[in-house]
């Protein structure tokens, strides 16, 4: 019999890589049932984007008002007020006590794209230094600013030019903030004059690349350097926003101000809508259609993340999110003593993780990372992988995910992390 698996196999290119073999039929909130009936758990979220649930009542009562009213016009041909409504919401609510403006297109890189163009207009200078382990998209620009290269920049060829990469501030794996700072100073004294560098883009916490956060104090070091050379500094806050690390966007844990913050995943919900806002003058540079896109803000993706915007404040979602990843840092720390393969259990607010070296080693244990994967997802609970070495596991349940059901995803873990050890 053909499954749905050999289906898939023979219509979509294996370029699509697939962390399951679970095919959705439905989702409430925090679950997922599949198409033979099985219920699963989603500590996934669809990477940090149903922060508020998927199909929350709000937002789906918001997507089916609009679409009696209208789906598409381009914003660019027929504009629509609910857009600039949003822009509006989204100036008053990012860090930052100046002017700001924004636009909307459609995915994460997207956002990334616009953000460099954007500087790059108004600097006038080409340049961009980002971060090893970072990562920004799959789009050329995006490709060349992520750093990592499996398997997301190998066989596609040259990248992008005038990308620099700097080692990102990772006590863990030896690298301090001041050995961050140093590698940017001697990048400017020995590679490249910082008159050319357009922008410096930063993930406040790396998402793709592990979920290690910026070291308290880096921000405003950067933030410093970006003043001194006239730098645009662009935070990605494109997994970390929308309540997912306790604060509405992840800056806020910095006290620090970028000059342009790209934002998606989380702000629709799960209809698809990116952002870009920024200092007035800056995303004022580039010329009328300079900027834009045929599905830039779907009037359905905008309705969505209004009603998104509501429910994060009317729930408290920033102070929810604390309170889970405490419960659930608490809980991987009471594992310790009998796995001596977790070396490190970090993150803010909901944007957890647990990483695993051989036991007694400093070496990345990924065959151990996939085996608690593997494990948690027999008994119902779908768990991601991350890190440049394979061997984190993140976790990015829903917000609004039920007490009961976190408590039933807690006892999965427990009981998957100590299987692996088999």
């Amino acid at each position: 019999m053909t499954t749905l698996t050999d289906r898939k196999n023979a219509a979509i290119a294996k370029g699509v890589g697939m962390t399951t073999q679970i095919y959705a039929d439905r989702a409430e909130n925090a679950e997922i049932w599949d198409k033979e009936g099985n219920r699963y758990i989603d500590f996934a979220a669809g990477i940090a984007v149903v922060n508020t649930g998927h199909r929350h009542p709000k937002v789906m009562a918001a997507v089916r008002a609009q679409l009696d009213r209208f789906t598409h016009t381009c914003h660019q041909v027929v504009p629509y007020e609910t857009y600039v409504a949003l822009a509006e919401r989204l100036n008053r609510l990012l860090p930052g006590d100046f002017a700001k403006k924004t636009i909307f297109a459609t995915t994460g890189a997207e956002a990334v794209e616009n953000a460099v163009k954007i500087a790059r207009h108004y600097t006038g200078r080409a340049a961009v230094v980002a971060f090893a382990g970072g990562f920004h998209g799959r789009t050329f620009m995006g490709m060349a600013l992520t750093g990592k290269v499996q398997p997301y920049k190998a066989g596609f060829g040259p990248m992008m030019g005038d990308v620099w990469h700097l080692p990102f501030p990772n006590p863990l794996h030896g690298v301090s903030a001041e050995d961050a700072l140093e590698a940017l100073d001697r990048l400017f004294k020995a590679d490249l004059e910082p008159g050319r560098v357009a922008a410096i883009i930063v993930e406040p916490v790396q998402g793709e690349g592990g979920f290690y956060e910026v070291p308290a104090g880096f921000m405003a070091r950067l933030r410093a350097v970006c003043d001194t050379h006239g730098i645009v500094l662009i935070a990605d806050e494109v997994q970390t926003g929308f309540a997912r690390t306790g604060k509405l966007f992840a800056m806020e844990h910095h006290g620090v101000a970028a000059d342009i913050v790209t934002m998606a995943k989380g702000l629709g919900g799960g209809m698809p809508i990116s952002a870009v806002t920024g200092r007035a003058e800056i995303m004022d540079s580039p010329n009328p259609g300079g900027l834009g896109g045929t599905y830039a803000g779907n009037p359905l993706g905008v309705a969505a993340a209004h009603a998104v915007l509501d429910v994060i404040e009317e729930e408290a979602l920033c102070d929810r999110a604390t309170r889970l990843g405490q419960r659930l840092k608490q809980r991987l720390a009471a594992l310790r003593d009998q796995v001596p393969e977790i070396v490190d259990i970090r993150g803010p607010g909901f944007m957890n993780a647990v990483e695993f070296n051989v036991a007694g080693k400093a070496e990345p244990n990924p065959a151990f990372t996939n085996r608690v994967r593997e494990e948690a997802l027999k008994r119902g609970l779908i768990l991601l992988t991350c890190g440049v070495y394979g061997n984190v596991i993140r976790f990015l349940a829903p917000l609004t995910i039920p007490d009961a059901v976190f408590d039933e995803a807690l006892d999965i873990l427990d009981a998957s992390v100590l299987a692996a050890r088999g």
